[in-house]
């Protein structure tokens, strides 16, 4: 009888203790609707896309609302959409501060792989951090090049890797865009080149893909006071490892990569983002673990954007025949063998379509990493109690149709206007509103935008003009269920097209130099 009634004093303790960590704070708002827990978890049991995901249980609330009670990362958060709550959000960085998860789960894999780096601390570490690598993220003499070469190399991989698959299959294009993504990376930020695109079997490419597998599983993500015990949790335990070897390889490669002689270095390598860390840290402006997060956090991000937006683009341009046909015939009245950054620059479509790809496809389409440091009033409207985190949904401001008309959800890169300079306006100033915000906005926006923007124009450029492709008839369109967006398990098939006067490799001639005009900043 004792047994018995202790089970039940344990399970009824047990209970409350679930209770308590899973009920809605009593101070959160409680005029704004509430978002079921089981929609975060969906991704434990159903297949559904976060567009799926967000037209069944977030669009009509948010919209209607602007704002909602949202269960994400152990704890109940504000998720907003409404352009004035977002504005609000992002310009005061003072009561809304940067809490990444190196704050709000300091125990987790996820703190451990991301650090404390420069896009999500705050106050006098983000200063510190920025000072030091701000130059070398919003530079303006980016280095076209390695762009150029490395795209023509993707190009080269997958019509191989076509010629290999049956006739009227598609090529599945993540693993090469991946490959793609850090190669490019590696040379523009790291002053290394990675090999990826030459060597499927390199051991960075293989540890970032077992990560992105292996990481980020929905119960985790949700709850992840569970990293607390990894003696629990074999699969925990193995990420950590992972995580651990993912660092040391990194840092181990940087330490120990080639190093050119001046006549060889490319243009603006003595300014990357790795050397002035390596000058920061000999100067004890940093910690050595301040510099491997910062190196970390360089090389995920400065990749994954680049590669979940080409995944789009190949989908997107892939069902639309006349958008891709209109960019080739704006690709190839240009002339030119090698694309410098004057020239994707000067091409209106071209940016068009990528602005376009970026409001429907943002890479980042949810986040919550703002943390009230006081009580506060968002918009003037909805109270945030002190320590309550805030996060925004991006696809959702992006296919509202009260921010984007009643096409919102349809791809249109007319809308973004008919020349280059009238698209830079209509960018700046629908970010500035809130409207826009595929790379945040103000004072805390993605300090990288720059280049992926240019980026994505060579890239584009070099693959338009050199293959037509089309997606697979048996592919049928899958988004993730959270976080980042991107069509999943994308399959393309390829068609080479002649390219007359092009060079296999944009040689170091004074001609062929080419640096980033600053168009889009």
């Amino acid at each position: 009888m004792a047994l018995l009634t202790a089970v039940i004093v344990a399970l009824w303790c047990l209970g409350v203790a679930i209770w308590w960590k899973v009920h809605v704070p009593f101070n959160l708002p409680s005029n704004l609707p509430k978002i079921p827990i089981y929609v975060s978890l969906l991704g434990l049991w159903s297949d559904m896309g976060q567009d799926e995901i967000y037209d069944r249980w977030l669009r009509k609330p948010l919209e209607q609302y602007g704002a909602v009670r949202f269960w994400f990362a152990g704890r109940w958060s504000i998720l907003v959409t409404r352009p004035q709550y977002l504005t609000d959000l992002f310009r005061n960085e003072n009561v809304y501060a940067k809490a990444g998860n190196q704050k709000k789960i300091p125990w987790s894999v996820m703190a451990l792989l991301l650090g404390d780096n420069i896009i999500s601390s705050h106050g006098d570490n983000w200063r510190l951090y920025t000072s030091i690598m701000k130059p070398g993220m919003t530079k303006r003499n980016f280095d076209c090049r390695p762009l150029v070469n490395k795209s023509r190399k993707l190009v080269e991989l997958l019509l191989q890797a076509q010629s290999r698959t049956a006739a009227g299959k598609g090529v599945m294009i993540n693993p090469f865009i991946l490959r793609y993504a850090i190669s490019v990376m590696g040379q523009s930020f790291l002053d290394i080149d990675f090999q990826c695109l030459e060597d499927p079997e390199n051991p960075i490419l293989d540890i970032q893909t077992t990560i992105k597998r292996s990481i980020f599983k929905p119960f985790y993500m949700n709850f992840p006071v569970a990293d607390k015990f990894p003696a629990l949790f074999p699969s925990r335990k193995r990420a950590f490892t992972l995580v651990r070897r993912f660092e040391s390889l990194l840092c181990e490669l940087i330490q120990h990569r080639p190093r050119t002689s001046s006549d060889e270095k490319p243009i603006g390598s003595n300014d990357q983002v790795v050397h002035m860390l390596e000058q920061a840290l000999k100067e004890g402006k940093i910690t050595k673990k301040q510099y491997r997060d910062n190196l970390k956090i360089t090389f995920i991000v400065a990749h994954e954007n680049t590669q979940l937006l080409l995944n789009s683009m190949f989908y997107q341009i892939g069902i639309n025949q006349e958008v891709q046909d209109k960019l080739r015939d704006e690709i190839n009245a240009t002339n030119i063998a090698n694309p410098t950054a004057a020239t994707v620059n000067k091409l209106p479509y071209l940016t068009s379509v990528i602005y376009e790809l970026l409001r429907l496809y943002p890479p980042i389409s949810q986040l919550t990493n703002r943390v009230a440091g006081s009580d506060a009033l968002l918009g003037d409207t909805i109270p945030v109690p002190a320590d309550t985190y805030v996060g925004w949904n991006a696809y959702g401001v992006h296919t509202s149709s009260a921010n984007w008309g009643p096409r919102a959800r349809d791809f249109l890169p007319e809308r973004w206007g008919s020349s280059v300079e009238e698209m830079q306006l209509k960018f700046r100033r629908d970010t500035i509103r809130g409207t826009f915000i595929p790379f945040n906005a103000h004072m805390r926006k993605c300090l990288g935008q720059a280049f992926v923007l240019l980026q994505m124009k060579v890239a584009v450029f070099e693959l338009v003009r050199s293959m037509r492709w089309k997606v697979d008839p048996e592919y049928k369109l899958k988004l993730p269920g959270a976080g980042v967006l991107a069509p999943v398990g994308c399959k393309i098939v390829f068609e080479e097209i002649q390219v007359r006067g092009q060079v296999s490799e944009m040689e170091t001639t004074v001609e062929d130099v080419s640096v980033y005009d600053g168009g889009d900043l």
